[in-house]
């Protein structure tokens, strides 16, 4: 039988996390506050990177994402010295976060209980289950992230 919190969790957070990119034009979702190294396109990036490769690994499978993005948006990057034109649109990494929320879903409902209390295969000391919540622990704190820059955006003086 699937996990139904771990499919709550899921449509809950990532919903979420969709609605406070609604209404997000290109450049504000580029814009880099001054002193901070992240803008929103990364936060958003990186809530697909964290949550795919937090599901997958434990369990042992690929990640799935367009290629160069672990590189651009994962824990080991670093935003600030990459050039914005490298980054894709925030509409195509909307695209990607609703196309791997469907894709997840299917995965989550095929999971029973003793796959996820199995130890993960890439962290053998957690369980699947708690890699997996913490991926979508950390998409949910960006979200965070996302809404304090649309609020520092719409302060911001008209030069900058």
């Amino acid at each position: 039988m699937p996990d139904q919190t771990l499919l709550a969790a899921l449509a809950e957070i990532r919903g979420s996390f969709l609605r406070s990119l609604s209404g997000v034009d290109e450049e504000q979702a580029r814009w880099r506050v001054a002193g901070l190294a992240n803008n929103i396109l990364w936060h958003a990036g990186h809530a697909y990177v964290v949550v795919e490769w937090l599901t997958m690994g434990p369990l042992g499978l690929d990640p799935v994402a367009p290629a160069g993005w672990f590189e651009l948006f994962s824990w080991e990057s670093r935003p600030a010295e990459i050039p914005l034109e490298r980054f894709p649109t925030l509409a195509e990494i909307v695209k990607q976060l609703e196309a791997q929320q469907q894709r997840l879903q299917t995965l989550f409902a095929s999971l029973g209980e003793l796959d996820l209390k199995n130890a993960a295969v890439d962290q053998p000391d957690q369980s699947v289950r708690a890699v997996i919540l913490h991926g979508l622990q950390d998409e949910a704190c960006h979200r965070g992230e996302v809404r304090l820059l649309r609020k520092l955006y719409a302060l911001r003086s008209p030069h900058q």
